[in-house]
């Protein structure tokens, strides 16, 4: 049968060259083989270095900023912790302090002056807060309606942000001024504002009211532009009035945002200082006197830094525990939708 020969009828020349044919197929594909090998090993080398250069960017891009801020804030803070449990005075070395445990909290709390400081802060920052939120809340929704000129107030309502809170304070002092200022002139009575233990502390509440109830405004207006449309619309279809409206509707989807204002108000109105100093130094008959304005009589009138540092540290876990739980709501809330 005539077909193809078998090996052994070949000839030899032929065979030979069909094996190198083969060797170099097989060399080829060989190459081919440790090519692709070598490749994907480079490939995989390479996803290696991405992997480790994404685990690591973060970390390393961070690192600055808390060893500036550990360098800046930290040891600050670190020296503090230390002198609120130690007996120094300040002809002393630093490290030549004593360890007295928790003398100096019981003597913070056995001064009736920090007391009343104490709860005179807790309820200026109460109402200050409120008094912003409701303020700001009230603008926001006003403007939030399709006015007339709504751009221009929208714009009007930045400038007391914008004004720093030493000149803001000093411009108030000057327009409250029994013989010069213009509110009594307006008033048509002179009025001490600032001279009248009971008058000062609503003073300067009012001040800070009318400097950062605007912060708020802003804040709340983004959250109502925000707002999902059609459950308005859906509720207005189903004849909600404007109260229920608002009540059932707009203020439970704009809760985050007045938990945020809520937060942040909260933090800088506890240790509300410029205004303050400025206006009445914590007086009259310590009227004014908020923690922030004790801590800095304490530290440098008295220059007793041992108990600053003390009332300091009160002062920061009051507002870390109020953040916390402000923090924790928010998380809960945000769980719930």
């Amino acid at each position: 049968m005539a077909g193809k020969k078998p090996d052994c009828e070949r000839p030899r020349g032929s065979q030979g060259r069909e094996g190198a044919g083969m060797r170099h197929h097989d060399r080829h594909h060989g190459s081919a083989i440790s090519a692709s090998n070598a490749g994907f090993r480079g490939r995989n080398y390479l996803a290696q270095i991405a992997k480790l250069a994404d685990f690591w960017f973060i970390p390393l891009t961070i690192f600055p900023t808390v060893a500036l801020s550990s360098a800046v804030f930290g040891f600050p803070l670190l020296l503090s912790l230390i002198m609120s449990f130690a007996a120094w005075s300040i002809d002393e070395p630093v490290l030549a302090a004593d360890f007295v445990g928790l003398r100096n909290y019981r003597d913070l709390f056995a001064d009736p002056v920090f007391v009343a400081s104490l709860c005179l802060t807790l309820g200026y920052t109460a109402a200050t807060v409120c008094l912003e939120i409701l303020v700001g809340l009230a603008i926001a929704m006003l403007l939030n309606q399709d006015l007339p000129y709504i751009r221009f107030f929208r714009i009007a309502l930045i400038v007391p942000m914008m004004v720093t809170p030493i000149v803001a304070a000093l411009c108030w002092k000057l327009l409250l001024d029994p013989t010069y200022g213009l509110v009594d002139y307006l008033v048509g009575s002179p009025i001490i504002w600032l001279g009248d233990p009971t008058l000062a502390l609503i003073t300067v509440g009012g001040v800070s009211v009318w400097q950062n109830a605007p912060f708020v405004a802003l804040l709340l207006l983004a959250g109502l532009q925000s707002l999902p449309k059609e459950v308005v619309e859906a509720a207005t279809i189903d004849g909600a009035t404007k109260i229920a409206l608002f009540r059932h509707v707009t203020l439970p989807l704009l809760s985050p945002y007045l938990l945020v204002a809520l937060l942040l108000r909260t933090i800088f109105e506890f240790r509300a200082f410029d205004n303050v100093y400025v206006m009445t130094a914590g007086g009259p008959a310590n009227a004014t006197l908020v923690l922030s304005i004790y801590v800095y009589q304490t530290s440098f009138f008295s220059f007793d830094l041992t108990l600053a540092s003390a009332a300091s540290w009160v002062m920061l876990l009051i507002v870390l525990t109020v953040c916390l739980i402000l923090i924790a709501t928010m998380r809960r809330k945000e769980h719930d939708q």
